[in-house]
């Protein structure tokens, strides 16, 4: 298991999103109101809308286009809406926030 840095929890405001790149991908990163974080690619499968500027609510994200709801944990669009984006795992050591990659 591979892990690559991506900010520090103590920059994510809880509830609000903020993009950052991997590898040239584009992620929508979450502080949750427990801490936890999450990351799902950041653009909607409906009309590409970025994921990272949607409202948080427990552990769904709504996008800030159509208000599509997306969980932050599996990636799918509840229904009656449809499709998914990608998700990632996230590690949180000593305050520093990882994406985890595969080699």
């Amino acid at each position: 298991m591979d892990k690559k840095y991506v900010a520090d929890l103590e920059n994510l405001t809880p509830l609000i999103g903020r993009e950052v790149l991997m590898d040239g991908a584009q992620i929508a990163l979450f502080r949750l109101s427990d801490d936890n974080v999450k990351a799902i690619e950041n653009r909607c499968p409906h009309k590409n809308g970025p994921l990272a500027e949607g409202t948080v609510s427990g552990t769904d994200v709504f996008c800030p286009l159509h208000d599509y709801k997306i969980s932050l944990e599996t990636g799918q669009v509840a229904a009656p809406d449809e499709g998914c984006v990608k998700t990632y795992e996230t590690s949180v050591e000593n305050g520093k926030i990882y994406l985890v990659t595969n080699p």
